[in-house]
């Protein structure tokens, strides 16, 4: 949750505004020294990491807060996210690599910092190391994971979190389908909302939404970060100092961060990010491999894939981009079931010779799964497209409509998982869709611009 306040630091952290400014900033920063006699640590390679960690502390927020927004509940004193960024050494890319929270790590031998005592080697879910031995151990189990030496550490309380988005005039966030977390207390209907920063918290902590629990808040939280960022840097914020102040004192005033994340590096980020924009950016969550790891005295952990999660951190080590290119792809619409797997059957309701075989074709051009063996419809004069669809279908039958703008909807009882579109008169073209979890690449990994709001 705190997690994308400290992404924030990242966008808003210089601007390109001045020095001044920025160092009248730092000096609320609360500062740690995570490294302190750390030895044995992974070479450094090509750009700069940064491991952003939220904490699970609620004593600062208000009891009317808690209530409002479902934040009740004692604190773990643990990293409730953990998120490794990395920054190309062109300064062109910013990749954002979630690490699960319960992900199956082994913490090195260490004092524990609460009793003293010396604790051997031993496993733990990743985020029980902030609670044993704070940021040093935190930063010492990720290196050990990964292999990537981290540069920077940056922890967040989220208690500014809310402040921060309403300072930024709120953020837009956009669903394919209906968001609801009793637990959380989320409510969002298909379409696209202006978040305020209570709304905004809402979303990003929301676990309950479906059956993927964490890894589904990991993949809202990257959606969110790709839209906070495409406000910070289509606003104006950066370039405005009042405003800048504004929202980066609000910000700063909740971190606590390494010692030599000062000024500069503050000031080198800030000139970097006044040329981003969401396609700047690109978010992976680490290949998993078993999501159910029995561990004895732990419980259920999440074990990474091997062979794939070394592959992803070698591209970070060897300053790669994760996601891939996309050069000369139309813009394509989100929607909630990706066009792949909607079957189609098309038929020409109209006398014009060949109009059935074009948007079969254009259909199963943009992914459906048309049956390539369009028919003559009834009527043959048919004005409006029309999609009919079962009911128990209805989520593809939308997202069906989506690719055929102005179709009719109407459903028909019995007609199964086929989807039946007759062509009419005003056809003029297929729209561009994809499924709102649509991965791409290698990793999986997605740039901001697929994720945010078009």
């Amino acid at each position: 949750m705190r997690l994308v306040t400290g992404i924030s630091v990242l966008v808003l952290g210089a601007g390109g505004i001045g020095h001044a400014v920025v160092t009248s900033l730092e000096t609320g920063i609360d500062r740690i020294d995570p490294f302190k006699d750390m030895k044995n640590r992974p070479p450094g390679g090509n750009g700069m990491n940064l491991l952003l960690v939220g904490i699970d502390g609620r004593d600062r927020i208000t009891r009317e807060e808690k209530a409002k927004y479902r934040l009740g509940g004692a604190p773990c004193d643990c990293t409730d996210t953990v998120m490794l960024v990395h920054l190309s050494a062109d300064k062109e890319r910013a990749s954002v690599v979630s690490l699960p929270r319960d992900s199956y790590a082994e913490v090195p031998e260490h004092k524990d910092r609460t009793t003293g005592e010396t604790h051997s080697a031993h496993p733990v879910r990743l985020n029980a190391a902030y609670a044993e031995g704070g940021p040093g151990l935190t930063v010492r189990t990720v290196e050990h994971l990964t292999g990537v030496k981290i540069d920077h550490y940056l922890e967040v309380d989220f208690t500014s979190f809310m402040k921060t988005v309403d300072t930024l005039g709120g953020v837009q966030i956009c669903t394919a389908r209906p968001l609801k977390d009793s637990y959380s207390g989320l409510d969002l209907a298909a379409g696209t909302h202006d978040l305020d920063g209570g709304q905004a918290l809402q979303y990003v902590r929301s676990r309950h939404i479906d059956g993927a629990a964490d890894l589904g808040r990991m993949q809202r939280q990257q959606k969110f970060l790709a839209s906070l960022i495409k406000q910070a840097t289509g606003s104006g914020v950066l370039l405005n100092p009042v405003k800048f102040q504004d929202v980066a004192s609000t910000v700063l005033g909740s971190v606590r961060a390494d010692k030599g994340f000062g000024t500069e590096q503050m000031l080198e980020l800030g000139q970097a990010m006044r040329g981003f924009s969401p396609a700047s950016s690109e978010f992976v969550s680490v290949p998993l491999g078993n999501v159910a790891y029995p561990v004895k005295g732990i419980g259920f952990t999440v074990k990474w894939d091997e062979k794939k999660s070394k592959k992803l951190f070698q591209a970070l080590r060897d300053d790669k981009p994760l996601a891939p290119k996309r050069a000369g792809r139309p813009k394509a619409v989100q929607v909630a079931v990706a066009p792949q797997q909607i079957r189609v059957q098309v038929y020409n309701g109209t006398p014009k010779d060949g109009l059935g075989k074009a948007v079969d074709d254009a259909l199963r051009a943009t992914g459906f799964d048309t049956t390539r063996a369009p028919l003559n419809g009834e009527p043959r004069d048919l004005r409006h497209t029309l999609i009919t669809y079962d009911p128990r279908w209805d989520q593809s039958a939308k997202s069906l409509a989506g690719a055929l703008p102005g179709a009719e909807l109407r459903a028909v009882r019995g007609q199964g998982s086929m989807m039946k579109v007759t062509a009419g008169t005003d056809f003029e073209q297929v729209r561009q869709v994809r499924g709102e979890e649509t991965n791409q690449g290698e990793f999986g990994a997605v740039t901001g611009d697929q994720v945010a709001c078009p």
